[in-house]
């Protein structure tokens, strides 16, 4: 079976981390073909929301340790990072349209870092996040040491990336680290609606606003105005735009078309 696995229907491509035996984690191969199928959903107009999920009992537990304590297969850290966990970052940031990661289960290291690099992040009750660098000696990558203070706070982020403490789905919640909690039982159902709703959005509309939200991380103030002014005439030009405002006059629910 291939190690990441899509399904695309009614605008919404699900991308599933398929290495259950390793608990979803990291090779080559898999983060590769990650990076591939990212680039696919980007170029597909048929995909307006993407979601990012695990097979089996975990979401992501990270880097294959197997693959970097074989003197065969490993490829060194700075392929790695260079090559596999920083590209899909930046798709992830980059792509302008809504990525959802339905963690289903544990997500450590790397594998929790891409997951709250997604724009909405939601876990079963029964998943977690764990920071777990510092426990072999590492330091946190995959732009958790970006997104997890800003999401949580400074102090908040650097003792769970210092102690590497397990961090409940619940807790996960009340701390912001993540949008909403589902129950085990309804998790699918609530995630393929969420994901639905995203898709008939108008997509156009979501991939501004995303780009607004990554300037904000280093823009100021002003310069955050003013890329609002642009981009807000954009958004008012768009197919979505008028449907969204004709819908509201005529009292009916708007068809967006993501254009």
């Amino acid at each position: 079976m291939p190690s990441i696995q899509i399904e695309i229907e009614n605008g919404v491509a699900r991308i599933t981390l398929n290495r259950p035996e390793t608990f979803n984690s990291f090779n080559r191969e898999m983060a590769l073909l990650l990076q591939e199928t990212l680039d696919h959903c980007n170029t597909n107009d048929g995909v307006r929301a993407i979601v990012l999920t695990g097979n089996g009992k975990a979401f992501c537990a990270g880097q294959d340790l197997n693959e970097v304590t074989s003197p065969e297969l490993n490829p060194g850290f700075k392929k790695i990072l260079e090559e596999h966990y920083n590209p899909i970052v930046e798709r992830i940031r980059s792509i302008e349209k809504p990525i959802l990661a339905a963690v289903n289960g544990v997500a450590a290291g790397a594998g929790a870092n891409i997951a709250l690099a997604c724009d909405i992040v939601v876990a079963t009750e029964k998943a977690s996040f764990i920071q777990a660098f510092s426990k072999i000696g590492l330091i946190p990558d995959s732009a958790g040491t970006f997104f997890l203070p800003r999401l949580i706070g400074f102090q908040k982020a650097s003792a769970l990336m210092m102690l590497g403490d397990k961090v409940g789905a619940k807790e996960a919640e009340q701390l912001g680290m993540i949008y909403k909690v589902f129950d085990a039982d309804s998790f699918e159902e609530e995630v393929h609606k969420l994901a639905l709703h995203l898709a008939q959005m108008p997509t156009k509309a979501l991939g501004l606003t995303k780009r607004l939200l990554n300037q904000s991380m280093t823009n100021s103030l002003q310069e955050q105005l003013d890329m609002e002014s642009v981009l807000q005439i954009e958004s008012a030009e768009s197919e979505d735009y008028r449907e969204g405002v004709n819908a509201f006059i005529e009292k009916r629910k708007p068809v967006f078309k993501g254009k």
